[in-house]
């Protein structure tokens, strides 16, 4: 299962460091990776992981994919939160909705 996430168009994107810090106000150990093929953030003692689209530092949308067992509770709240706090929103089949 994964949760697309984003700003609001006329939001500021939020830079990685601000994004890595609101993770880690949600007591998650975060590591960010910049691949050729995307960029990655990965979660200490989690399978879930996050690809974030990212220019310049910059990014604006995400996908949250999902371990096994990790689509309901933990990690999904405090991930909801950590984004919530920085204004993003999640997008389902209904549309978006707010993860603060």
């Amino acid at each position: 299962m994964e949760t697309l996430i984003k700003l609001p168009e006329n939001q500021t994107p939020s830079t990685i460091v601000e994004i890595l810090d609101s993770l880690r106000k949600e007591h998650f150990e975060p590591r960010h990776e910049s691949k050729a093929w995307g960029d990655w953030i990965y979660l200490a003692t989690y399978t879930t992981v996050i690809s974030i689209e990212c220019v310049r530092g910059l990014s604006s949308s995400a996908t949250i994919e999902y371990g096994e067992g990790e689509e309901e509770g933990e990690p999904c709240k405090s991930l909801y939160r950590a984004f919530g706090r920085l204004g993003w929103n999640g997008i389902d089949d209904d549309g978006e909705f707010s993860l603060a």
